[in-house]
């Protein structure tokens, strides 16, 4: 870590436009969050249009701080409406709200503000500390590695994201058919074009990613027949009374939340509400009032709480050092990335250090100043929550056909914009979840590119990608996540069949 390149970083986080973004980008957050139904990726797809105009460090900046504001402010709506604002929020909203019933609306509140920012702050030093050493280590990998690595990537996907797997590889195959698309592959041949001109250049990830996770929210509410949720609480008061005493009741809880958060949010596809779910089961699995679960107890609000925001900054490891995205807002940033020509992966840490701590830097404000924004945002939540979605959806449609037409100033896009929201919208009324296919079309060009280069640098010898000892590693990994459900399938039958 040079000192130059340490105060390079400073220089360009506290410059005033940069803090300034931060500032609105928080409060775009917070909003977003906190309106039930639209989620932290739709906060990040939004920005897209309006980072594209930005030099590189503001617009990394809006990102990081809108998605750290919106999975907090997603527990507003869950805590007062029982609707839960981000899915992030969901594991806990039935809690939040057993409490707010009981009038410990201002406990429960407080507790997810003050432990998101500390199980944020928690995977800001694991990043710091990871992704530099990772780097380090991943300077050795040649085409054979990155090819089990995304591979790994893309299985980890399937079997993390969903409870049903073969849908999860569904939606997986359908994400690797869109990145075959248009002229860039190995061989440079027009593929799935079907001589439109505008295909040649492949389908556009912004453009889709816009339309999977903001045109899909808008479709579903057009067609929502439910009748709007109402206030259990009219007013919140002090949202702070009480937190230093839960910090110390639960200090355990707090760690094992922020350490499972940034471990899950590191493996491809999962994210913030996997961890969520996970770190709340376990807390219930752990817990010395199991039985309170579910009537409004506290102890699963912070160990969720820490998990969800601590698995953002987890999600950035994957995704800075191998350019492989750890959940769906990772991978809108990757093509950011891409388009300020920050291109993600170990040589980002020793040609652009300044950028990468400026990132870390980023992190650390973003959380920090979450506690005092987010205490405004409880403030004003009732007015919030009463914004008419009858207004809001026809304005976020508007924003995200005009950000689309603005990247590329043409109208196809728009149509690959809607198209994608019709089909994620489709899939998701089915119950086929969507991180898998934004993998597969983030990863599929870096899976084909891996495996073409190393059957040229191998002659077309499949046993090469055993050669080396780090792939050979990654590759007894993935091929123990392919086969290890299956062998403990036969096992558990094979007991079951033979009579006690």
């Amino acid at each position: 870590m040079t000192s130059a390149a340490v105060l390079q970083a400073f220089a360009m986080v506290f410059e005033p436009g940069t803090l300034l973004t931060m500032v609105l980008a928080a409060l775009f957050g917070l909003f977003v969050g906190a309106v039930p139904g639209l989620s932290a990726t739709m906060a990040t797809a939004l920005l897209v249009p309006v980072t594209f105009f930005m030099p590189p460090i503001p617009a990394i900046a809006a990102m990081v701080t809108a998605t750290a504001m919106a999975i907090f402010s997603g527990d507003i709506p869950g805590c007062l409406l029982r609707i839960p604002g981000t899915p992030a929020s969901a594991a806990y909203t039935d809690e939040a709200y057993a409490m707010t019933r009981k009038g410990q609306a201002e406990l429960a509140l407080g507790a997810g503000l003050v432990f998101s920012a500390m199980g944020g702050l928690f995977g800001t030093v694991v990043l710091i500390l990871a992704a530099p050493a990772l780097a380090e280590f991943a300077l050795n990998f040649s085409s054979f590695e990155y090819f089990w690595l995304v591979l790994l990537g893309l299985t980890c996907a399937i079997f993390i994201t969903t409870d049903q797997p073969l849908k999860g590889l569904v939606t997986l195959l359908l994400g690797l058919l869109v990145a075959c698309v248009g002229l860039g592959n190995p061989a440079g041949h027009p593929r799935f074009t079907f001589g439109n001109a505008d295909l040649m250049g492949g389908i556009g990830m912004i453009p889709m990613m816009i339309g999977m996770f903001a045109i899909s929210e808008v479709i579903r509410y057009v067609v929502d027949t439910s009748p709007p949720a109402e206030l259990v609480v009219e007013k919140v008061g002090n949202v702070m009374r009480g937190q230093w005493e839960l910090a110390k009741r639960y200090p355990v809880q707090i760690l094992r939340g922020s350490t499972l958060g940034t471990a899950v949010g590191a493996l491809p596809g999962a994210g913030a509400d996997i961890a969520a779910w996970m770190s709340y089961a376990m807390s219930k699995k752990f817990s010395k009032e199991p039985q309170k679960f579910g009537t409004g107890h506290v102890e699963g609000i912070v160990e969720s709480g820490a998990a969800n925001n601590s698995a953002l900054a987890g999600a950035w490891i994957p995704a800075l050092v191998f350019g492989i995205p750890g959940d769906s807002i990772t991978a809108i940033v990757i093509g950011v990335l891409y388009m300020k020509n920050m291109n993600p992966g170990p040589t980002l840490f020793t040609t652009n250090p300044q950028n990468i701590y400026a990132v870390f830097l980023l992190f650390i404000i973003a959380n920090i100043i979450m506690v005092p924004l987010g205490l405004l945002c409880i403030k004003v939540a009732k007015r919030i929550l009463k914004v008419p979605r009858n207004i809001l959806m026809p304005l976020i449609l508007l924003f995200c056909i005009v950000g689309t037409f603005a990247i590329n100033n043409t109208a196809f896009d728009i149509g690959i914009m809607l198209l994608a929201g019709v089909i994620a919208y489709v899939l998701e009324a089915n119950r086929f979840p969507i991180a898998p296919a934004i993998l597969g079309v983030v990863l599929g060009g870096m899976l084909e590119e891996n495996f073409i280069t190393s059957m040229i640098k191998s002659n077309g010898d499949l046993g090469a990608f055993f050669s080396r000892p780090i792939a050979l590693g990654l590759a007894a990994v993935t091929m123990l996540v392919w086969f290890l459900p299956a062998v403990l399938r036969m096992v558990r039958a094979r007991r079951a069949a033979v009579p006690a």
